[in-house]
This record gives C-alpha cells, sequence and structure tokens, in this order.
C-alpha cells in the first residue's frame, strides 16, 4: 500500500464523538512511551502527523487520522504510566475499553509493546481482555534497532512463552523501528488485506 494522504480528522472524548463509521479503521495502543507517535508518523510517512513528545501520557483522546481518504487510524492514549490521578486513569480506560467495544468499524488494534523490555503485566492483562472480547489485534514490537539480533531473539521468545501460558493460538506478530522503517510494509500490507476483506463484507 502506498500512502498518498495522510491528515488529522478529529479528538474525541468517547466512541460516540468519533467520526461517522463509514471506513475500515485501525487502532494504535500502549504503554506510554513505547514510541507510539513516532510509529504512527514512520507508517504515514509524515513526520509530524501524530505529535511525539518525551513526556509519557501526551496522547489523552482518540484522535482520528483520514489515511488515504479510504481508512482511519486511530490513535488512542498510553496505559500504564503512573504520574496521573487515578481519576484520570479510571476516565482514559472507561474511553479506550468503550471505544473498542463499541466501535463499528475497527477492524483491528495494534497493540504496541517495547521490545527491550520483560512482559509487563498491564500488557499481559490488557491483551487478556482484548481476547475475551473478541477484539481482534496485532502485536508490534517496538524499538526493535535498540537490541542486538541476539538479545532480541531472546526478549521475543520469553514473551512468546509467558503468551502461551494462557493462549492457545498467539496473535500475529511484527517487529518495528520507527528509525529504520523495519514493520512498515509489514503493517500496510496486512491493512491493505484487511481493507479488501471489509469491501467484500460492506457489498
Amino acid at each position: 500500500m502506498q500512502i498518498k494522504s495522510a491528515q488529522f480528522a478529529i479528538s474525541s472524548t468517547s466512541y460516540d464523538k468519533c467520526p461517522k463509521a463509514n471506513l475500515p479503521e485501525y487502532a494504535f495502543i500502549g504503554r506510554s512511551n513505547v514510541g507510539k507517535s513516532s510509529l504512527i508518523n514512520m507508517i504515514t510517512g509524515v513526520k509530524k502527523l501524530a505529535k511525539t513528545s518525551t513526556t509519557p501520557g501526551k496522547t489523552q483522546l482518540i484522535n482520528h487520522f483520514i489515511i488515504n481518504e479510504s481508512w482511519y487510524l486511530a490513535d488512542l492514549p498510553g496505559f500504564g504510566y503512573a504520574k496521573i490521578s487515578k481519576e484520570t486513569r479510571a476516565k482514559w480506560g472507561k474511553m479506550i475499553n468503550g471505544y473498542l467495544l463499541k466501535r463499528e468499524t475497527l477492524l483491528n488494534t495494534f497493540m504496541l509493546i517495547d521490545s527491550r523490555i520483560e512482559p509487563q503485566r498491564s500488557d499481559l492483562e490488557f491483551m487478556e481482555w482484548m481476547g475475551t472480547n473478541e477484539i481482534p489485534f496485532v502485536i508490534v514490537f517496538t524499538k526493535t534497532d535498540k537490541l542486538k539480533r541476539g538479545e532480541l531473539a531472546e526478549n521475543l521468545e520469553c514473551y512468546k512463552k509467558k503468551l502461551n501460558e494462557s493462549w492457545e493460538e498467539l496473535p500475529l506478530i511484527i517487529l518495528s523501528s520507527s528509525s529504520t522503517k523495519t514493520g512498515r510494509e509489514e503493517i500496510l500490507n496486512f491493512i491493505e488485506e484487511t481493507n479488501a476483506l471489509f469491501e467484500v463484507n460492506k457489498d
């Protein structure tokens, strides 16, 4: 898939305030500081489409971007950031859960995980929740360029072993790096193939 256009559409505080659900949609989510904004910018080829920051918790709303005037990319708030109030954390959780459960045209959620760190409880629990609620998702390991090949392989094996404790079949796993553009083609190909299924079902 070639990205010909990518534009900001709208920021929303809840799923019912999102754009009209008439196009295929893909959400990106992960722990704070996982590199989500950088990955979105790399995928779309627009450097400042999603605002990047060294301060975790920058994304606080559901941000929609219209891509190629044919599908939506949704940037969701990060989770696992300790320096926000319990009230704010609960508010974000309600907003994210409502969107993932009720957004009719959401075809897949890309679950971003920092390839450098060991399996985190919040990540595992969130994936378990998505699986229980039958929300399709793909695991995207970020920042893979920060590790040596052997270290990356070891970390991935550790993660797969942990997932296999509760999953009969693992979701699709994509390795990515915003710096080297690793994973860009694979993510866009996945979206293109899934968009085709959306068109078939719509017909």
